[in-house]
């Protein structure tokens, strides 16, 4: 990102801005041996992290996507027409900066141009004012009609144009609010979809089925091929295939709208008003993330809800807390916020960097967690309803969603702090061992938020081309998963072993582990390697030997690693990519914890971070090396060019501080 950089940040700041760029600090190796050298960077490292600390005991770096979530708030404010000329201004400046030279928008940092975000960037920037004959939206607009105009654009961007006139509703895919009333044992049912994609389509199904079009404040005839014709026909895909059979399943449900039941389309647009009111959280977001919060505020807008009820109210407020201002004339939105993951990262680093065990930085922190911790049933409890609570969400308030992932990594960073009420740790650390062994998927594994959730029904809807919207198991959670099992003591139980023989099975030929929620191979190993060692896993293992040989076959030329997002759909570039401190981060705790803390390989990992790290102990990382959904939305979380390089500085200096921490040698 251009327009912010992360720096030391107080009560409630994500971020702050450098008004200059400290300068990479290079250290021959021959003037000091590696261990001196890690040894500094690391400290210089840890207090720069602990000065990033909240005096609540959290931390939070800046979550980077793209600029579609300010686009969509833009148009939000319009929408309900709530819009203010500062705001306005600020987003659209923001999105300016953006702008790659060939006029489009990317969805990561160095990726190619992406017609739906610049579609909807190019309205955004419209609806501020902006020239259509100035030369970046002259060059914006060309690039979007040679690549398919608006006609190529994804469904959900063209919802947000369909809301002011811009598409024809009857165009779109239907999506009808009775599909809430389908049982849980019913193909595409809504606990079919993941969390995230059950909580943006039950908004939606109100959405369409009230059409809705508020006047437009002008035309976008620009961004289309022909704007007579704006949809190209095309015939229809064979009966016989899965997209055939979804387009006349749609054609099906455009004509049931004609002729269903009023009486039942009321009652579902009332039972569905109710679940989006159900899942508000606390401080009015829904689910954490911004699109369901957009898609929700506008639906119950549609049934009724004035902007002063307090349910409206609260929602708009929720939003506003997603804005970063970078400075006061510059605003960036934020499609989530990761406090909970931060902080347990965070804390996990410092403590295996060395930092006491009773540490004040990391006794409050485990407060701040131990308080976060949820115990009341949510939308997980449909699938295992006699399954006690006790995750861990990624955000401030979502506990209508805690996740696996989070609750592993939580729960390992608890144990590695000597926290004074140590009963109290067990007791937090027990219900979450608990709850994720009852998340178990029938295979061993585990996923983000659901069991089972594997439908390949729900992918094949046309309307279902944002990216994934199931939650399938992953080998970086259930490696995640397994790690606090074996942390706990519990390598030995049938369900660990099953687990392990999951991930022993998810290994691809080349000795690399896919990675769902991280960039890719690189995040899959490095997650998957130190959660087999850690499970009793000799280092000397066939599949620990093929996972240190391929990391060492692609280590960058610099000493550092890398890995471009477009690994996900072109295998070529798998642990392809520009170095980053993030991607280093985790191919050294995976050598690491494959006994490799002599190798060459090792050596010129530590060599890169000292020769890249900054003054002030940070490290710039514009690359995206966080996956949100696999090659559909990145994200780049701007505490993950600290956390993890620090983690694998400490490992290398000091072992695991589980092991330090129980009185094990390192």
């Amino acid at each position: 990102m251009t327009a912010t950089t992360d720096g030391p940040a107080g009560p409630g700041v994500s971020g702050t801005k450098h008004t200059e760029r400290a300068s990479p600090v290079r250290v021959s190796h021959d003037q000091e041996s590696l261990t001196a050298q890690a040894e500094r960077i690391t400290a210089r490292a840890v207090e720069h992290l602990l000065a990033r600390q909240d005096d609540a005991g959290w931390w939070k770096g800046d979550l980077e996507t793209n600029v579609t979530m300010d686009a969509e708030d833009l148009l939000l404010r319009e929408f309900l027409g709530i819009r203010d000329e500062k705001t306005l201004r600020a987003a659209a400046r923001f999105i300016r900066s953006q702008q790659r030279e060939d006029g489009t928008w990317a969805t990561f940092h160095g990726g190619p141009g992406n017609l739906s975000t610049t579609v909807e960037a190019y309205v955004a920037l419209k609806l501020a004012g902006d020239d259509t004959e100035a030369p970046h939206m002259t060059r914006a607009a060309e690039w979007v009609r040679e690549h398919g105009g608006v006609a190529g654009s994804r469904v959900f961007t063209r919802i947000w144009l369909a809301l002011f006139g811009w598409w024809r509703w009857e165009d779109l895919p239907e999506l009808p609010p009775e599909i809430i009333y389908l049982p849980k044992w019913f193909p595409l049912n809504i606990y079919d979809f993941g969390c995230w994609a059950r909580q943006t389509i039950v908004p939606l199904t109100v959405v369409s089925a009230y059409r809705p079009v508020h006047p437009a404040p002008f035309r976008i005839d620009e961004l289309h091929r022909d704007p007579a014709r704006p949809l190209p026909r095309s015939p229809m895909a064979p009966a016989t295939t899965w997209d055939g059979a979804f387009q006349r399943i749609d054609r099906a449900l455009h004509a049931y709208r004609k002729v269903g039941s009023r009486r039942l389309r009321r009652a579902a647009l009332r039972d569905a008003s109710r679940w989006i009111i159900e899942r508000q959280e606390n401080d009015g977001c829904w689910g954490g993330i911004q699109p369901p919060a957009v898609y929700s505020l506008i639906a119950l807008r549609l049934l009724g809800y004035d902007l002063e009820h307090p349910v409206m109210k609260a929602g708009l407020a929720s939003l506003d807390r997603f804005a970063i201002w970078p400075d006061e004339e510059t605003r960036m939105i934020e499609a989530c916020q990761s406090p909970v993951w931060d902080t347990c990262l965070a804390a996990i680093a410092l403590a295996d960097a060395g930092l006491p065990s009773d540490h004040p930085a990391l006794l409050k922190a485990a407060d701040w967690m131990l308080g976060e911790q949820i115990v009341r049933p949510g939308d997980w409890s449909v699938r295992r309803p006699q399954l006690p609570p006790g995750g861990w969400a990624f955000e401030f308030h979502n506990d209508n969603y805690p996740d696996l992932d989070d609750t592993a990594e939580v729960a390992l960073a608890l144990r590695r702090i000597k926290h004074p009420d140590p009963e109290r740790v067990d007791r937090a650390v027990a219900r979450a061992v608990r709850w994720n062994l009852g998340m178990q998927s029938s295979d061993g594994s585990w996923a983000a938020f659901d069991v089972d959730n594997t439908s390949k029904f729900p992918n094949r809807l046309p309307f279902c081309d944002f990216g994934e919207v199931i939650d399938p198991p992953s080998a970086d959670v259930t490696a995640h998963v397994l790690e606090m099992l074996a942390a706990e003591g519990m390598q030995h139980d049938p369900r660990a072993r099953k687990a392990l023989a999951w991930l022993l099975a998810e290994q691809e030929a080349d000795g690399s582990w896919f990675g769902r929620w991280g960039v890719n191979y690189l995040y899959g190993t490095g997650s998957a390697v130190p959660a087999l060692v850690a499970a009793g896993l000799p280092a000397s293992h066939p599949a620990i030997r093929r996972a240190v040989g391929w990391l060492e076959s692609v280590q960058n030329d610099d000493g550092g690693w890398g890995e471009d997002l477009r690994s996900y759909i072109d295998s070529e570039w798998a642990a392809n990519g520009t170095s980053t401190a993030s991607q280093t981060g985790w191919a050294l705790m995976a050598l690491l914890a494959a006994g490799e803390k002599e190798s060459k390989a090792v050596e010129r990992g530590i060599g890169w971070l000292a020769e890249t790290q900054r003054e002030d102990g940070y490290w710039d990382e514009p690359y995206f090396t966080g996956t949100g959904f696999p090659w559909d939305f990145s994200i780049n979380y701007h505490l993950y060019r600290m956390v993890f390089p620090v983690t694998a500085l400490g490992r290398y200096l000091h072992g695991d501080g589980l092991g330090r921490l129980a009185g094990r040698d390192a």
